[in-house]
């Protein structure tokens, strides 16, 4: 057999075995015939995990198998993350990622256990949301240029809440003594609900924290917003400006959520997931469902998620260095 007989041999070898995937032949009736495993890397009961059941229902219909929600916590996500690198690429394994999972984390952790682009294949980016800047009425200020000028009267003054070292609400912070060019107080604690109850309480200053726990707040008068972190105003927070539109344009922070498989997982069956996955963003009850969670729909292509995966990972590398953040 020459060199050229092989070539063909190989190439129409790997046509076959990628046909035998695509939707429609009779090879992809080979799949799912088994559940699938959604593994979440935090705890039940947390946004995370809501989304993942949301999804998981969805799935479930859309592929005729069950799709099995996995709590898998610890390490900010890393763990199970990463059972989900080291597991087959055959589909019935995936993880809801985040942009804290497969952005913050490559620089918070020394060894995270896995690689967030090399190691895993993108499905879809599934949902998104801003924090807001939260202050109590006793600091005095209504707006985020008068909160940056207060900083810089009392600098060290100012105490910033978070849910914990490391979190969407910690580096937001981070991220505006470094923009605003002032010095504040991080004070971590082990829940967004403690740091809220210190907020109420006049214990701490001000926090960056997701919007959904504090709107009833707003309502109240109990605490004022400033601004949204998003690039644009929150739907929920109409008349809150944006951070760019406090004054500070390079400041943009926004958690999301992803869907993802281990890499190596056939194109096919990563398109077919894709496909399911924003289907569900074309139904209003189910986007009615997103936006009773506080989130936004983003969905799209994986070559979008890729592309959101590395730009992640690349923006908080000289954030968290230069802040001298690090995990718990």
């Amino acid at each position: 057999m020459t060199q050229m007989d092989r070539r063909s041999l190989w190439r129409v070898g790997l046509a076959a075995g990628a046909a035998a995937w695509l939707p429609g032949t009779a090879g992809a009736q080979a799949w799912p015939t088994r559940p699938i495993r959604l593994v979440v890397p935090f705890a039940a009961g947390t946004t995370t995990d809501l989304l993942a059941r949301i999804l998981s229902r969805h799935l479930s219909q859309a592929l005729g198998q069950s799709v099995v929600v996995d709590n898998r916590s610890g390490a900010g996500g890393n763990l199970g993350v990463a059972t989900v690198a080291k597991s087959p690429p055959d589909g019935y394994t995936l993880v809801l990622g985040t942009s804290g999972t497969h952005g913050v984390n490559a620089s918070l952790y020394r060894d995270q256990g896995y690689d967030p682009v090399r190691d895993f294949a993108p499905i879809m980016p599934f949902v998104t949301a801003p924090a807001v800047l939260a202050v109590g009425r006793r600091l005095g200020v209504t707006t985020l240029a008068e909160l940056v000028a207060l900083a810089k009267q009392r600098p060290g003054a100012l105490t910033f809440a978070s849910a914990g070292n490391g979190t969407t609400g910690h580096l937001s912070q981070a991220l505006l003594d470094l923009r605003a060019g002032i010095q504040t107080v991080h004070v971590p604690y082990r829940s967004g609900a403690q740091a809220i109850t210190d907020l109420l309480a006049s214990q701490v200053d001000a926090m960056f924290y997701h919007y959904l726990p504090l709107v009833q707040h707003f309502r109240e008068g109990s605490l004022l917003p400033l601004a949204v972190t998003a690039p644009r105003r929150a739907e929920a927070l109409a008349a809150v400006p944006t951070m760019q539109e406090g004054g500070l344009p390079d400041f943009v922070v926004e958690g999301w959520w992803a869907l993802y498989a281990p890499a190596g997982t056939p194109p096919a069956l990563i398109a077919q997931l894709n496909a399911a996955a924003n289907a569900l963003l074309r139904d209003p009850e189910a986007i009615e469902g997103l936006r009773a969670q506080g989130v936004a729909p983003i969905g799209g292509t994986p070559e979008r998620l890729q592309v959101m995966t590395r730009e992640e990972v690349a923006k908080w590398r000289p954030i968290i260095a230069a802040a001298g953040i690090q995990a718990d």
